[in-house]
């Protein structure tokens, strides 16, 4: 007889077993055809400029932070509807109910109606495409040679 620890067990290693054999059914019926522009990388849109050590701009990281919290905010007002629109407390309570919670979701909507005019006067919403700053080295290697190896590099993929 199992414990409950074992049972638990029991289904966690089912679990990873489930997954390993999707995957590798997975890989048996996929067609495996890579060429050049499947392996290169792809980000957000732009060809990747220099070192993989550049810095992000920060616009990518404010602007899905802003997406997030609106967007998770605004889902909030789906519940609270199916809550606050329910006709029995309508009734129940001459009307008072309905009008509190349409004075509730104006006041919900009008912060977050502040927030974004908030962000949108401080400019986190202005989308700037940064210059690439390719980072310079002061080295005594000749350039030719390393432009020899980026074409020796690139002729392999």
């Amino acid at each position: 007889m199992l414990s409950h620890f074992g049972i638990i067990l029991l289904f966690i290693l089912a679990a990873f077993a489930f997954i390993a054999i999707v995957l590798f059914v997975a890989r048996l019926l996929r067609p495996h055809r890579p060429n050049i522009e499947k392996n290169s990388t792809y980000e957000s849109g732009e060809e990747p400029i220099g070192n993989a050590n550049v810095q992000f701009n920060i616009r990518f990281y404010v602007v899905a932070l802003v997406f997030v919290l609106f967007d998770v905010e605004l889902a909030f007002l789906f519940p609270w509807a199916t809550v606050f629109g329910q006709e029995r407390l309508i009734k129940a309570t001459g009307g008072l109910w309905g009008w509190f919670a349409l004075t509730e979701a104006i006041l919900f909507v009008v912060v977050l109606g502040l927030g974004l005019a908030y962000v949108w006067a401080k400019g986190h919403l202005d989308w700037v495409k940064p210059q690439p700053k390719i980072p310079s080295v002061e080295t005594k290697v000749p350039s030719q040679l390393y432009q020899r190896v980026n074409e020796r590099y690139k002729r392999d993929v």
